[in-house]
């Protein structure tokens, strides 16, 4: 009997004979190396080798005795146990055979790469491991930079007994397994010498939504043990799947991480070392782009390899690594990803915090979900048997052994780790909410305090203090009718976009940009494109931003193009519409160096805003970079789902010049689909809504400044806040009289302002009128759906 078998004899169908990880292996040499992908090459030490073993040694009896009785609740009998089996296989010796072929095959390797003894990489891989719903990850452990044939044996010996690790015999428990009907092949792979270099985790989905479209990179310096034990914050990227496929470079977003350890090898002490990163390496991307791509790449064919094998759509979870010494690329392992895989994606839960209370700690956000109860703060293991039921786990950091507890939190934060950390991972399979990367959680989350956990409110998750109410409703998207006016969405916010994107909407109705201007580039425009002249303060605050940037305009244009750029991939090929700028100027101001270049106004929302500003001489090359960072979304990206809206557009003029401007920036209406919509939010673009029309290809209208302006209120003053209401009858008027003279000249009409949104009967009065579009806010789609529905049907009884 062969108990040896080299990764390239074996496939997927050998899961029983060389477990999961090694299968996977197999497979991506045979089939995936002639498309490019590099996959170390090695050897499996078979499921036949360790029973072979068990049986040399007589084991299977004193194991099957240990088990006997096993209490899952007894977290201290089950590691006492579990330690006196691993002594027992750790005590053990090799049949003469299998030693030889382990020995055999080593020196095979070390022959390939060309050096009397290789580095391996010794990684365990059970057979019932990296199933579809049952992944096994972390439950054995892996050895790395393994040198010479007797360090090899001693580590094989290693991995057998790490079969029997406290959280493997856990998880078999809970999975319903045999222990001894699971056995565990052992693989032996060429080292890539990533910590040279650097490294990380794919997923071909986004890990919080399971929204489906985009490639999830994360990568690390040096070695990627640091990620999976969520000792560091990765840096992370997203890359839109079809885009890439149709041959764009859609590496939509981006963000650097805290990376803040470096996992490498001292080979003067021949062990692994962690250190500090280097500052200078913290704050620079540990992967570029290029390779972010090539990486992206190499993930979707993985994907749609065993999504075709198994004849079923297979989102990955896949581990990489970039050789310091060569700089090439190699895929180290590929399981299915055993979450959002196995959810249907019919159902939509809709969280609704009623009340926010004092934050206690904020933290990268896991799960959607709200969770209440008292929280467990816990600093060493050995605190664990302290935890109960249904309270929040605090601590600085969790791995697989914390699982037995992990089980019965509603909730976990944890100080260190990023999204592909332990603890993310497990929380996601449990369908419970964390923040990981909580900083200073230790000391300022209270032992014992009622707390609220809530991570449905972007990407960053929040510790409240007290239990605060809120409500969850989940929604059957497959049983929703669909209504001819098409439903969409207003948003602002990127973080939200992967989520929001599983509403049944068709497409984005207005994508602020003023968010993006806040939150994602925190700068005015013209603090980049004039910095020789600012003073001396506000360039060390903007050098302190754009640092790696090779240019201060490439800075912006880069992070706006990002924000736009997610909100575009979210929903492709749904339309987006994005709104260019309309802060006012106050609202300028408060940005970066802002307060150097905007007038004041005594009353900015009627002043210097929107399109007024895109032609001045005094904002034009600003909004030259907004023009840049859409080109960037359309043509680099090849998002060409993204449509564009002028603001404020006070007459047909002012339009025509703000469309000269654009083809001076590369964007002329019509070019590649591009479509440009105005705002109707003044009464000029009621009563001249026929020469508009003659610019733009549709309408939205802005129902807040259009009631302000055609009641002629400031709906900033709380004196006449009461005479403010979109339902009255001269702004419904106005807004028929659009509907009609829009359709008459061929052009659609939406509404992207409040009213619909807070008044269900202002929805349905448009509807009446035969508006083609209402976007909302996220939380008032659903609720809204029958409304137009109904008003829909009473349309269509009135013509009969």
């Amino acid at each position: 009997m062969r108990y040896v078998r080299p990764f390239k004899e074996t496939s997927i169908d050998d899961v029983p004979l060389v477990g999961g990880k090694n299968a996977s292996l197999g497979e991506m040499l045979r089939e995936l190396a002639s498309l490019g992908i590099r996959v170390p090459d090695g050897f499996s030490v078979t499921a036949e080798g360790y029973r072979a073993f068990l049986a040399e040694n007589d084991l299977e009896a004193p194991i099957r005795d240990l088990l006997k009785g096993l209490g899952r609740g007894d977290v201290a009998d089950m590691s006492a146990r579990a330690q006196k089996i691993r002594n027992l296989i750790l005590a053990g010796r090799f049949p003469a055979a299998l030693q030889a072929e382990i020995a055999a095959a080593y020196r095979v390797l070390s022959a390939e790469v060309g050096v009397p003894e290789a580095y391996v990489a010794v990684r365990s891989s059970a057979t019932a491991e990296d199933l579809p719903n049952a992944s096994f990850a972390g439950q054995q452990e892996s050895f790395l930079m393994v040198h010479g044939e007797a360090e090899l044996l001693a580590t094989v010996r290693r991995a057998f007994a790490s079969l029997f690790t406290t959280r493997a015999i856990g998880y078999r428990e809970d999975m319903g397994f045999d222990h001894l009907q699971v056995a565990l092949s052992v693989g032996v792979q060429h080292m890539v010498r990533s910590d040279l270099a650097s490294s990380g985790v794919i997923f071909t989905l986004d890990t919080e939504t399971g929204f489906r479209n985009v490639v999830f990179v994360n990568a690390i310096w040096g070695l990627g043990e640091n990620i999976v034990q969520g000792r560091v914050v990765p840096d992370a990227f997203y890359v839109h799947k079809e885009r890439l496929e149709a041959g764009y470079r859609p590496l939509v977003w981006k963000k650097l991480g805290a990376k803040e350890f470096r996992l490498t090898y001292d080979e003067s002490a021949h062990r692994l070392t962690n250190r500090p990163t280097d500052p200078e390496d913290r704050a620079r991307f540990s992967v570029g782009d290029d390779d972010v791509l090539e990486l992206a790449r190499w993930a979707t064919m993985i994907e749609r390899h065993y999504s075709k094998k198994r004849g079923a759509d297979t989102p990955m979870d896949i581990e990489w690594a970039k050789d310091g010494l060569t700089g090439e690329l190699y895929i180290v392992q590929a399981r299915p990803e055993t979450v959002h895989s196995q959810d249907s994606g019919l159902t939509y839960k809709v969280y609704d915090l009623k009340e926010r209370g004092r934050v206690l700690v904020e933290g990268l956000a896991v799960g959607q979900a709200v969770a209440t109860g008292r929280t467990r703060v816990i600093d060493d293991p050995r605190g664990m048997a302290a935890f109960k039921p249904g309270e929040v786990l605090v601590t600085e950091i969790t791995d697989p052994d914390w699982e037995p507890i992990m089980k019965l939190a509603a909730g976990i934060v944890t100080e260190r780790g990023g999204r592909v950390s332990h603890a993310a991972i497990v929380a996601r399979e449990l369908g419970i909410p964390a923040l990981v990367g909580a900083a200073g959680a230790l000391e300022a989350v209270p032992d014992g305090a009622p707390v609220t956990l809530s991570t449905v409110e972007g990407e960053l998750g929040r510790l409240y203090e007290g239990e605060l109410p809120y409500s969850v409703e989940e929604v059957d998207l497959a049983a929703l009718e669909q209504p001819r006016t098409r439903m969409m969405v207003n948003l602002g916010n990127p973080e939200l976009a992967f989520r929001t994107a599983q509403l049944p909407v068709a497409g984005v109705g207005l994508a602020r940009m003023e968010f993006i201007f806040a939150s994602w580039v925190g700068v005015h425009p013209l603090a980049l494109t004039r910095y020789d002249g600012l003073p001396t303060r506000v360039k060390h605050q903007v050098d302190a931003l754009t640092q790696g940037y090779s240019s201060k305009p490439e800075f912006f244009v880069d992070k706006l193009a990002q924000g736009i750029g997610t909100l575009a991939a979210a929903f492709y090929p749904r339309e987006v519409i994005l709104r260019f700028s309309d802060f006012k100027t106050n609202e300028y101001a408060h940005l970066l160096g802002g307060e150097l270049f905007e007038p004041k106004e005594e009353n900015p929302m009627l002043g210097w805003r929107g399109a007024s500003r895109y032609y001045h001489p005094d904002y034009k090359e600003g909004f030259m970079l907004e023009l840049a960072a859409v080109r960037r979304v359309r043509e680099t990206f090849g998002l060409d789902n993204l449509k564009v809206m002028v603001p404020f557009c006070r007459t047909p003029e002012e339009g025509r010049r703000v469309l000269e401007v654009m083809e001076e920036g590369g964007l002329r209406r019509g070019e590649g689909g591009l479509e440009v919509y105005v705002m109707a939010e003044l009464p000029s673009n009621i009563w001249g809504a026929r020469d508009f029309a003659a610019l733009f290809d549709g309408f939205s209208i802005g129902s807040n400044d259009l009631t302000q302006l055609t009641l002629g209120l400031d709906r900033d003053s709380e004196r006449v806040a009461p005479l403010f209401d979109e339902r009255n009858p001269a702004v419904e008027h106005a807004c028929a009289l659009l509907i009609e003279a829009a359709h008459a000249a061929g052009r659609k009409v939406g509404i992207c302002g409040q009213a619909p949104s807070d008044y269900p009967d202002f929805a349905a009065f448009l509807v009446a009128r035969g508006i083609d579009s209402i976007s909302l806010t996220p939380d008032s789609v659903l609720r809204t759906l029958p409304v137009v529905l109904d008003a829909e049907r009473a349309r269509a009884e009135e013509r009969v």
